[in-house]
Formats: C-alpha cells, structure tokens, sequence
C-alpha cells in the first residue's frame, strides 16, 4: 500500500477531499518524524510504538578480506506492535 493509496481510502472513509487528506497525511507524518529526531516515543493504541534504540559501537569484519573494521554507535528507529494488530495479522 502506497501513500497515494492510504490518501485515497482515509479520504473515500472520512469525506475530505483527496488533496485535503493528502495534506492531513503529511503533517502526520512529519509530526511522527520530528518526534523520532528528538528520540520521543510514539504509541498509536491499536497500532503500536515507534520509538528510538541505540546501536552500540561494535567491531564488524569484512567477509572478503577478513580485516576487523570499526561500526561507530548509532541510533535506529523500531517499531513494536500492538498485541491488537498482532491478533489481527494472525487471523
């Protein structure tokens, strides 16, 4: 499913128009974005939690030459699904 696809449903469910959703859906998703860049935690009850995980430093190695190379710390964002939509996938 596309954005242009969740645009069209929300907006055939809800009565706005397309480009009235489509503006909905981006601010959305920008609020959902901008609080990931400052690490906070986002539930959706029914949905799940996005949030923000630490990848510690570690020593990785090449699979071709062998030699040990360096990964720095870095940060990922996770989600975790709600016991509801794990239900609901399971069906």
């Amino acid at each position: 499913m596309t954005k242009a696809d969740l645009v069209r449903e929300v907006a055939e469910k809800t009565g706005f128009t397309k480009s009235d959703t489509a503006l909905m859906l981006e601010a959305f998703l920008q609020a959902v974005k901008n609080g990931l860049k400052e690490h906070k935690r986002i539930d959706i009850r029914g949905l799940g939690s996005l949030g923000v995980k630490v990848r510690k430093a570690r020593q990785a190695r090449n699979p071709r030459t062998g030699e040990a190379v360096p990964v720095p710390q870095r940060y990922v964002p996770v989600f975790k699904a709600s016991k509801k939509l794990k239900a609901l996938v399971a069906k």
